[in-house]
């Protein structure tokens, strides 16, 4: 029976030696001669008398020590002996405190640098996942729930930020990923945020789409007089169908030795995809854009980027230097954007036919666009699919826009 109150702990004073003032069910205080109090737990188990320490009195509580000691005693009835499960929960704390979200977060961008990926390309994934570490990032990558990354999730989109949400969650999924290699996390909280998100209705950038147009178009991009960085990232767009992020990003480390018939392999963290998944992306080079690249290269080749900025070499192209170029151009937000180049390529090469077959199939066609099949996972993504023909396709394609660059009418 429970002896002890607060009021009667707070009076107990110390003595010539230690004592002990019992509270009931093997609970007591062990008073030492300094006038410490302390509390203890005296169990037997398998015939043996055990102590349990259990801690200081004000710290530990009296109503907490009491719970503390009906929790051993419940322990003992299950065959368990409480000192050993002490341990243990403090062995589980200390491992928790040493694998938080930060600490992981950390070892994952330092993986990623090992990989080699470019150091913007880190910067990136660092500035989202300091999203995370104001909420949680003290704490054990084991306790953080699907909710508490949702409401950092939330707080992005709430500021507009849609595609910045998404990809949050999809570098907050590798980091969690990532813990689960290294054996310091069971499960990715972020699948259950599946379906959570706002996606935002496509946008159909402004694009050209009939052969005579993109004909003036090539022509007037070959006779632009700006910058010869701008100037070739202009010729090469269209010729490649990457996104304007993609192409302002593109590093020089990325490419392979340039030569016709190269293959440029994108690795997947610079590629952007719909639901912040990451996949690597294969971009054959027609003999167009390796002659191209060559000619960059003796301009631009002792940067990181192969499209740098004006200003400083340490900087890609800003984002609006290749639509100001089409504005300058006098074509009109309406007509040409850098992003409807993809759809100008897609529109064109769609329409091909041989006879009563389509020139190129579709499939062929989503690939190299890097538009992922919904139903596609990580396991089974193949950057390759299709690699063959869609060498022939980008080759087909930069010959083509040449012979439109030549006339004004439209060829067969």
């Amino acid at each position: 029976m429970d002896e002890l109150s607060d009021t009667a702990i707070r009076s107990i004073k110390p003595k010539d030696k230690p004592y002990k003032v019992t509270d009931g069910g093997g609970l007591y205080l062990l008073v030492t001669t300094s006038g410490s109090k302390l509390w203890r737990f005296d169990y037997r188990r398998l015939g043996k008398r055990l102590t349990m320490a259990m801690g200081p009195y004000p710290d530990l509580t009296l109503k907490r020590a009491r719970k503390d000691r009906d929790e051993a005693r419940e322990q003992l009835a299950n065959g368990l002996d409480p000192i050993v499960q002490k341990k243990l929960k403090e062995v589980a704390a200390k491992t928790a405190e040493a694998n938080t979200f930060s600490l992981i977060a950390d070892e994952f961008l330092e993986k990623i640098r090992a990989d080699g990926l470019s150091e913007d390309t880190i910067d990136k994934n660092a500035w989202m996942l300091d999203f995370a570490r104001t909420d949680f990032g003290n704490k054990a990558i084991t306790a953080i729930t699907a909710a508490e990354i949702l409401i950092v999730l939330k707080r992005i989109e709430k500021a507009g930020k849609h595609d910045t949400a998404v990809r949050t969650r999809s570098t907050i999924s590798r980091v969690f990923r990532y813990g689960i290699a290294t054996s310091r996390a069971e499960r990715d909280p972020t699948v259950d945020l599946r379906g959570a998100l706002v996606t935002r209705k496509t946008e159909h950038r402004a694009a050209l789409f009939k052969p005579e147009d993109v004909g003036g178009l090539m022509r007037s991009i070959n006779g632009y007089r700006g910058t010869a960085v701008v100037r070739l990232a202009l010729r090469i767009a269209p010729r490649i169908f990457l996104r304007p992020f993609e192409l302002r990003y593109a590093a020089w480390s990325e490419l392979p030795p340039l030569k016709h018939g190269m293959d440029w392999r994108i690795p997947g963290a610079r590629m952007k995809t719909k639901d912040g998944e990451e996949f690597d992306h294969i971009v054959p080079c027609s003999r167009q854009v390796v002659d191209m690249l060559r000619e960059l290269k003796e301009l631009a080749g002792h940067g990181k980027y192969l499209f740098p900025s004006n200003r400083t070499i340490t900087r890609p192209i800003s984002e609006v230097t290749l639509n100001a170029a089409f504005r300058r151009m006098g074509y009109t937000t309406d007509e040409v954007t850098t992003h409807g180049l993809r759809r100008t390529a897609s529109t064109l090469l769609n329409e091909q036919t041989l006879g009563d077959h389509r020139r190129f199939e579709n499939d062929w066609i989503e690939k190299q666009l890097h538009h992922l099949d919904p139903n596609e996972v990580r396991g089974t993504y193949n950057a390759a699919e299709y690699l063959e023909p869609r060498r022939r396709m980008m080759q087909w394609w930069s010959d083509y826009l040449d012979r439109l660059a030549g006339v004004s009418e439209l060829l067969g």
